[in-house]
């Protein structure tokens, strides 16, 4: 049988071994944390909802890229409920619909662009991401007299190049934190329950202008907030003006970001 001699040095040795596998550890921890850190901070969020205090002010908007069958039906409901909307138009439906957009700006709702031809922005270069931002603003400025200054990335897909070009047009980045996922054919009343447990000041409402059931709730949406108080307004009134900066969870603040 062999037996290990443990002299002072060996075991001077193995403790220094030690330190430098401890210390090595303890610096690839802290090495992970700040760079997950520095991606976290680095990271630029569009607007999904509005810092407004406790005021009772919410909006809500449609998003057209195809279908034009049911927006005079929205329009006429918007009408009946005194609700001024914001409708996000992909450059391809203001070609095809050109009257449909007239009757939406004539009853004074916003505008806003929801691209040229409604691609994952993310999949293009810089380029073809402000080609797709000026086509689709040229498109609606051509019929509405009136430049657009809202912008929604289709799928609701983004990554800093995209919010990045977009304020490089001058242009707000809008998302949502209310999804009534009308798109995906719930029932009225399961929108309108989506809509009671997600509402707070300064929320930001989706909906689709062709969702099978959006006509249907839309009455119903627009009676559950309005008797909860609060007043709807476009988004273009629901940001403020100046300079302002969005929290991780997508609220926009006015101000300076806190360092």
């Amino acid at each position: 049988m062999k037996y290990m001699i443990f002299t002072k040095q060996k075991i001077i040795m193995f403790a220094v071994c030690a330190c430098a596998l401890a210390l090595a550890a303890i610096i690839a921890v802290n090495t992970t944390f700040t760079a997950i850190t520095t991606a976290s901070s680095n990271r630029v969020i569009p607007i999904y909802c509005v810092d407004r205090g406790e005021e009772k002010i919410c909006s809500i908007s449609f998003d057209a890229a195809w279908g034009d069958e049911q927006t005079n039906t929205l329009l006429d409901t918007l009408d009946k409920y005194k609700v001024k909307s914001t409708f996000f138009l992909v450059g391809d439906w203001v070609d095809k619909y050109p009257d449909a957009v007239k009757e939406i700006a004539k009853r004074g709702h916003d505008i806003g662009s929801h691209s040229d031809t409604h691609p994952h922005m993310t999949q293009l270069s810089e380029s073809k991401m402000t080609e797709e931002l000026k086509l689709s603003q040229e498109k609606i400025t051509a019929i509405t007299g009136k430049p657009t200054t809202l912008f929604r990335p289709p799928y609701g897909d983004y990554n800093n190049a995209v919010v990045n070009a977009v304020k490089a047009q001058n242009m707000y980045c809008v998302q949502w934190d209310v999804d009534t996922l009308d798109w995906m054919d719930p029932s009225p009343s399961q929108m309108v329950q989506t809509v009671q447990k997600k509402l707070k000041p300064g929320s930001i409402i989706l909906m689709h202008n062709g969702a099978k059931n959006a006509p249907e709730a839309l009455p119903m949406i627009l009676e559950y907030i309005q008797k909860q108080g609060y007043k709807l307004v476009p988004i273009s009134q629901l940001i403020p003006s100046g300079e302002y900066y969005t929290d991780h969870e997508g609220k926009m603040h006015l101000g300076k970001a806190p360092e």
